[in-house]
């Protein structure tokens, strides 16, 4: 509860919705410097290892590679932090539509195992044509579309499930992001996390 404003920012700006200046860069580097899709899915297992980790137990995760280009990331760790406000609106962390306070320009961000320097989620959303992500808490479930980072659908409710964690689908957008060969060995840096791969 409670004003954004007053809410402790560990990772992302609660108080910020979307920050279009910050998403319009990430795409503006990315003409002239394009990532990988494999970039983009370390990008997303570098989070959901985040998740499994603050648990402090082994967790699993699901990527599967789409036959219409995208991918989905699925995790069972802790679901992506949720809160009430004052009015008692659900807001969900900003993490895929403003920049990780931890990595994005910081010069002493670790490398990701392609050797791209991790700069969060807002990465991935911003370089898809369209991205959803939906997270799974205790006390209730939520999804949301974007589009290039920008929220095109509000925060929707959907029915809980008996387990957490979080689901991230996106489809790279092939301007701004140029295919790779799956290196599997990378996915080995992610100790917390099973990975299994599948193509449906």
């Amino acid at each position: 509860m409670g004003g954004l404003s007053a809410w402790a920012n560990t990772t992302h700006d609660w108080a910020a919705t979307v920050d279009q200046e910050h998403l319009r860069l990430v795409r503006a580097r990315a003409r002239h410097d394009p990532p990988t899709v494999q970039h983009l899915v370390l990008e997303t297992l570098a989070y959901t290892n985040d998740e499994a980790e603050s648990l402090g137990r082994h967790g699993e995760c699901l990527v599967t590679f789409h036959i219409d280009g995208s991918i989905s990331v699925s995790d069972d760790g802790r679901g992506t932090d949720t809160r009430r406000d004052s009015a008692g609106r659900i807001v969900r962390k900003p993490v895929m539509a403003t920049k990780d306070l931890r990595f994005f320009d910081h010069p002493a961000a670790a490398a990701l195992p392609d050797g791209v320097a991790r700069r969060g989620m807002s990465v991935v959303a911003a370089l898809s044509d369209w991205l959803e992500h939906a997270n799974f808490r205790a006390d209730g479930a939520w999804v949301q579309r974007y589009e290039h980072g920008v929220p095109s659908s509000d925060l929707r409710e959907m029915p809980t499930s008996s387990s957490t964690g979080t689901v991230v689908h996106f489809h790279p957008d092939p301007h701004l992001v140029t295919q790779a060969t799956t290196n599997p060995a990378w996915y080995a840096a992610f100790r917390w996390i099973t990975v299994r791969t599948l193509t449906e």
